[in-house]
């Protein structure tokens, strides 16, 4: 009986001390969870099926090797694509058969096809975004994938300058104003913009301060600035800057005696009602919104041929004009300046970078300093996450005993958060595994002893004579 109760004992020691000895192999590997081997003592059954009270045990038995799912330390790392899980949670990985598992370990990179896989090409999953709205589509998962062609331009619709224009200023005739003499305006500000291919333009904006206030200006209104506008050094329509003189004013600015703008008038002398002239190409703007402009093709695209007041902008369908917003503009009495010239139009750009928010929303850089969601990481977590069945590589898979994964954007119920450029190191504690490993060792020798005990006892009998 003692010979096989130590053998036990030796069988489990050595189990021990393979357990410890896996932690201590995988102490710097990513995203590795360490063990713990779990024992049971044996004892013999009567008859009945059942132990007494003199029963004798007979030994012990590795019940199961338990990994341990605490959260290891987090390692920054120059990867974007590096992610770590702050809190509970598995990156979803499909496999190359199509089967699905679970890691901690986050050292991704992107495949020639631009999808977000590890080193094993196991590609990441996550919520892909609605190519309509842009927006991430949380019923829709699958492999995430990096958008690798251009972003489309945005045509410009709306600009604002932001100003102050000097109340100090001297009145001019807007009547003598001259694009080519800077005498005969105020002060002048510019902004870039785009057509419906991306090209750039320089909007360029005269202000002229005049001495007579508009009838159709707010009241309240104590100064007015008249205000003209060029494209590219020729006019909105396309053809050549008029002459000294001949210009017309788009639009007027009209302040109160505090120096904040009252509301903006059209070329016609009318109340836009907003403090927005708008630029328009081609027949005449909606009553109320913008100036009436000179007859040509669109002025941001320049597709079109001049046409009459009731026909269309132009024969491509880009919508035509661009509402130049004034409602941050001031009349102080300290030097005109430009604080601001914004616009919501951008050119063609193509990917530069890739960043990875906490709640997993992977957004692509472009050159043209615009930012594109392009999806979201999505989490696993598990009732019973000590139910997961290893299959190397600090991965797993859904067993029974686990249960079935309960999915979600990174942050939510349960889930922890995502932190890029990070990687989750191993949660093995070495100096605690070197002091089990001294108590394995010894017990390895204790039961050995036990053995040689027993055989010596054996031997006494077999020389009693």
């Amino acid at each position: 009986m003692s010979f096989r109760t130590a053998l036990t004992g030796l069988n489990a020691a050595s189990a021990d001390l393979g357990v410890i000895s896996n932690n201590i192999a995988n102490n710097n590997t990513t995203g590795f969870k360490s063990s713990r081997a779990e024992f049971g003592d044996i004892y013999s059954l009567s008859d009945l099926g059942t132990s007494t009270r003199r029963s004798i045990g007979t030994g012990i038995k590795l019940n199961a090797v338990a990994q341990q799912f605490k959260q290891g330390n987090l390692e920054t790392t120059s990867n974007p694509l590096d992610l770590a899980i702050d809190g509970e949670g598995f990156f979803a990985l499909k496999d190359t058969d199509g089967s699905m598992l679970y890691t901690r370990a986050g050292a991704f990179g992107l495949d020639k096809e631009g999808y977000v896989v590890n080193s094993l090409s196991q590609r990441l999953q996550g919520y892909q975004t609605n190519p309509t709205t842009g927006l991430i589509d949380t019923g829709n998962e699958g492999d995430l994938r990096t958008q690798t062609a251009n972003i489309d331009p945005e045509q410009t619709t709306t600009g604002e300058f932001g100003l102050n224009l000097n109340a100090g200023e001297v009145a001019l005739n807007p009547a003598n104003f001259d694009f080519n003499d800077s005498r005969t305006y105020s002060f002048a500000s510019a902004m870039t913009i785009y057509d419906s291919l991306g090209n750039d333009h320089s909007l360029n904006a005269y202000f002229v301060r005049g001495s007579a206030i508009p009838a159709a200006a707010p009241a309240g209104t104590t100064a007015a600035w008249q205000v003209f506008f060029s494209m590219d050094g020729m006019q909105l329509d396309g053809s050549a800057l008029p002459a000294a003189g001949a210009a017309q004013p788009y639009g007027t600015l009209c302040f109160d005696a505090f120096g904040k703008i009252l509301g903006t008038l059209d070329a016609s002398g009318a109340a836009t009602g907003t403090s927005g002239i708008v630029l328009a190409g081609a027949g005449l703007p909606p009553a109320g919104t913008g100036i009436v402009p000179t007859n040509g093709p669109d002025p941001i695209t320049g597709i079109g041929t001049p046409n009459g007041a009731e026909s269309p902008i132009n024969s491509s369908g880009t919508p035509a004009g661009v509402t130049i917003k004034f409602d941050s503009v001031t009349q102080y009495g300290s030097p005109s300046s430009t604080n601001a010239a914004t616009q919501d139009g951008y050119a063609t750009g193509r990917v530069v970078g890739v960043d990875v928010g906490e709640d997993g929303s992977i957004s692509g850089r472009y050159s043209n300093g615009q930012a594109k969601v392009l999806g979201q990481v999505i989490l696993a977590n598990f009732r019973n996450a000590q139910g997961l069945s290893p299959i190397g590589n600090s991965s797993w898979v859904e067993t029974a005993v686990s249960g079935q994964p309960v999915k979600g954007p990174p942050g939510t119920a349960s889930l922890g958060l995502v932190r890029a450029g990070a990687l989750e190191l191993s949660n093995v504690q070495l100096s605690e595994e070197l002091v089990k490993m001294i108590s394995a060792q010894r017990n390895f020798q204790a039961n050995a002893q036990v053995i040689s005990t027993a055989d010596q006892m054996t031997q006494t009998l077999l020389n009693i004579r």
